[in-house]
């Protein structure tokens, strides 16, 4: 006699208790992420299903709202924030739900993954954050925010971030420097090559040959920019100022500055990019240029609500702009330095 699996099954499949089990699949609070992940997938490969999640894979609602990342860090923190505000504003009965899938074996096609674990049953919309993998066969809506190769198929949002590179190596140029380093980001991220792209404008516009030696990789992660910064600061004829393509980086070189016995702004100006909230606690507060974040995120949420609610886009492609945020890490070249 065939015996359908019960809630008991799952379980013991998944490694949980029956009530962890009952809160992952009915959405609950509580629940980490990968639970919820290991659990769907003990739910798919026993073809369990109870009333709750039948009903809403029949209705399509959930009331939840996810925002898939590659991980935690600053600038998907801020869009996070972005995106809860416009959920407030827009819908208050919706929750939101964050998820990282990209520690699930490395970090090709997590979306893939994140969203068939997710969609139908516990989200209704997703917003991914930097995504490598920009289309998807998903059945729900899918807004993409920064996406790593540009626009693509998907509703997708994103910061000016080669004009926003212009914006700061010209304000380097206007104080006088010409031997600007640069601390490049990501090489997959779209963004990080237009914010190489406008550094390497601005010097071209400025009349000033663009030096090799003066570009290091960052890859936007502080321990890897520690180092570049280290090599750069202490080439032979270093730069008299640094435009680093995300705040993370622009900090890692503030502090291997101190490290180094250089003072800041005196004998090395530093600019940075995004307007992390660290930028402005930082000694001394971050020149940077500011994207609008948390903007991102309440575009984006707004784009997935129209779908939603079957209304069409207006735009599928939408860029934000970005400005140069003066601090204290930027001032004219030492006097012996100007070149």
């Amino acid at each position: 006699m065939n015996t359908r699996p019960t809630i008991h099954d799952v379980a013991a499949m998944a490694g949980v208790s029956v009530a962890t089990v009952s809160k992952a699949v009915n959405g609950r609070y509580g629940i980490a992420p990968a639970t919820i992940a290991r659990v769907m997938a003990a739910v798919d490969e026993l073809g369990y299903e109870s009333s709750l999640v039948a009903s809403s894979m029949r209705s399509r609602r959930t009331g939840v709202i996810g925002v898939l990342v590659a991980d935690f860090e600053p600038f998907s923190s801020e869009v996070l924030k972005g995106v809860g505000t416009a959920i407030r504003t827009l819908a208050p009965d919706y929750d939101l739900l964050a998820y990282s899938g990209a520690h699930h074996g490395g970090n090709d096609g997590w979306e893939r993954r994140s969203l068939s674990r997710l969609s139908g049953t516990l989200i209704d919309g997703a917003i991914l954050v930097t995504p490598s993998v920009i289309t998807t066969s998903a059945s729900i809506p899918v807004v993409s925010v920064d996406p790593h190769t540009g626009r693509t198929d998907l509703p997708s949002v994103e910061a000016d971030s080669r004009g926003g590179a212009v914006q700061a190596v010209e304000h380097l140029i206007a104080l006088g420097h010409r031997r600007i380093g640069f601390l490049a980001g990501r090489g997959d991220l779209r963004s990080a090559s237009l914010r190489e792209a406008g550094y390497a404008q601005a010097l071209r516009s400025a009349g000033i040959a663009r030096d090799p030696a003066l570009t290091r990789d960052g890859e936007f992660e502080m321990g890897t920019a520690r180092r570049a910064a280290q090599s750069l600061l202490t080439d032979p004829n270093p730069p008299t100022a640094v435009f680093a393509a995300n705040d993370l980086s622009a900090i890692a070189v503030l502090r291997t500055a101190l490290d180094l016995g250089l003072r800041v702004p005196d004998d090395l100006s530093v600019v940075g990019f995004d307007d992390i909230p660290e930028a402005a606690r930082e000694q001394p507060p971050l020149t940077t240029v500011q994207q609008p974040m948390q903007q991102l995120g309440t575009v984006a949420t707004t784009m997935l609500f129209a779908q939603l609610t079957d209304r069409p886009l207006t735009t599928t492609e939408v860029q934000l702009p970005t400005r140069l945020v003066v601090r204290d890490t930027t001032a004219p070249p030492p006097p012996l330095s100007t070149k």
